[in-house]
């Protein structure tokens, strides 16, 4: 999956040290960032690539995390006469560009982008907030609130029946591929019963015998996903909630129409089905 990134290690602890000219500058527009294509890998710019168009840089900065002996920083502003080859790319490059640990850095860092770009300002009282120096918490010195990174629980739904596994496919998405059920965890209620609800809601089946497989960081929707196999109760009868799904079909194990990729807990799931490990 896109976090196993062996043998780098990513050190999220919050060491808000400066940037130097070796450092990683991550900048970001939107659902885009700024990199290059160094023969079959992605590069970030360095402060020093940056330097002489942003003269402000080192000041503007914010420290996000390490891998290995690598600081990354959020840069945002970033005056767009970008180094030679440098050029905004869409954020979906990090679902299979390689080396993989710049992938994740490059998502996860957009994720904190996002969470930056959306608390400048107190919910609470609407006076600008301030980073913390000791933690990754923005506060606010007027009213006193503190707004931390927001992650959301989720759940990936493996639904089985015997040899049989429940393929989705989403409506009014650009992700067209098979996939599986999936939904949001609501206030109030444990991941287990998030299963059985979103599995009645989206194709109206009945499961027991939930079971915890295995989770991941899903930096793209500011999720961390938790994925769990299920076997059908009762009927196998679908009723589709065609408001959120274009199409749910039962697949024999050896049927299955979907390939390894690297990226997601969705993908490893349902290849561990069809290879008979679950």
């Amino acid at each position: 999956m896109i976090q196993d990134i062996a043998p780098y290690h990513l050190d999220n602890t919050y060491h808000p040290v400066p940037p130097d000219k070796d450092s990683v500058a991550l900048c970001y527009d939107g659902r885009a960032c700024l990199l290059k294509k160094a023969g079959d890998e992605i590069v970030f710019p360095t402060f020093a690539d940056l330097e002489e168009e942003n003269k402000k840089i080192y000041e503007n900065s914010i420290y996000l995390f390490q891998i290995d002996a690598e600081r990354y920083y959020l840069v945002r502003d970033v005056v767009p006469a970008y180094p030679e080859d440098f050029r905004m790319e869409d954020m979906e490059i990090f679902r299979r560009a390689d080396p993989q640990y710049r992938a994740f850095a490059g998502a996860t860092g957009h994720q904190l982008y996002g969470w930056y770009k959306k608390h400048r300002y107190c919910g609470q009282c609407g006076s600008p907030t301030k980073p913390d120096h000791k933690e990754r918490m923005l506060y606010c010195e007027k009213c006193g609130s503190m707004e931390y990174p927001k992650i959301c629980p989720a759940v990936i739904i493996g639904v089985t029946d015997q040899n049989r596994l429940l393929l989705s496919k989403y409506a009014g998405r650009t992700y067209k591929k098979y996939a599986l059920l999936a939904g949001y965890t609501e206030i109030g209620e444990t991941m287990e019963e998030t299963v059985a609800r979103e599995v009645m809601e989206e194709v109206g089946l009945k499961v027991k015998n939930i079971r915890y497989y295995k989770s991941q960081p899903w930096p793209f929707t500011e999720t961390i996903l938790m994925g769990f196999y299920c076997d059908l109760e009762g009927s196998d009868k679908i009723c589709l909630d065609e408001e959120e799904l274009a199409l749910a079909e039962w697949f024999e194990r050896d049927e299955i129409p979907v390939s390894p990729s690297r990226d997601s807990l969705t993908n490893e799931m349902i290849m561990m089905f069809k290879n008979g490990k679950i």
